[in-house]
């Protein structure tokens, strides 16, 4: 099913109102029960330093659109915000997605480190699975932390070094690119 935004047809006012009082931010659409799903797999990651069998539970995840994660919610008013968000002003839902993009990608690269560090766990090196949870822990909260800035109608708030920083921690293929962040801000 493709999707048409509507933009200035005054469906996003309209949606906006209709989304007061149900945890979807009226002025961008969007809802941080979203956020719950990277939450988890935050969650996870962290107990692999104590609990390496969790390792098992960060490679299960698997990453879920908006309207896939609410589709599956007991979220109450699940179909508006799956509405809403296809109906998100741009200006909100085009970073959103491009920091949601990169959370996916490093919570991908968390799985396939950790269980790589891991092993069968005999010969695992605790101190490298340590040392890999708590970066890409830490990565991904703040990824979070902006897209949460984001759907609260704040933007991105934090400040174009420690988005290099974030790039920089988790360099690679699937990193998002320069040119992409830059037009985040532009």
């Amino acid at each position: 099913m493709t999707t048409r935004r509507v933009g200035k047809m005054g469906w996003s006012r309209t949606l906006g109102l209709l989304a007061k009082g149900r945890n979807i931010n009226p002025e961008t659409l969007l809802a941080t029960d979203y956020l719950n799903h990277f939450n988890e797999v935050v969650m996870l990651i962290e107990l692999a330093c104590d609990m390496p069998d969790c390792v098992e539970d960060v490679a299960a995840w698997e990453p879920l659109s908006y309207q896939e994660h609410f589709r599956r919610s007991t979220f109450a008013a699940k179909e508006l915000a799956i509405l809403a968000y296809e109906n998100s002003p741009p200006k909100f839902r085009d970073p959103f997605d491009a920091i949601v993009e990169q959370a996916d990608a490093v919570a991908l690269k968390a799985a396939r480190e950790l269980t790589e560090a891991v092993g069968d766990g005999e010969n695992m090196d605790a101190e490298k699975v340590a040392h890999l949870a708590n970066t890409h822990a830490a990565t991904l909260r703040r990824l979070v932390d902006m897209a949460s800035g984001i759907i609260n109608g704040h933007g991105i708030r934090t400040h174009q070094e420690d988005i290099d920083a974030i790039l920089e921690d988790e360099a690679g293929d699937d990193g998002i690119s320069q040119d992409e962040i830059d037009a985040m801000f532009g």
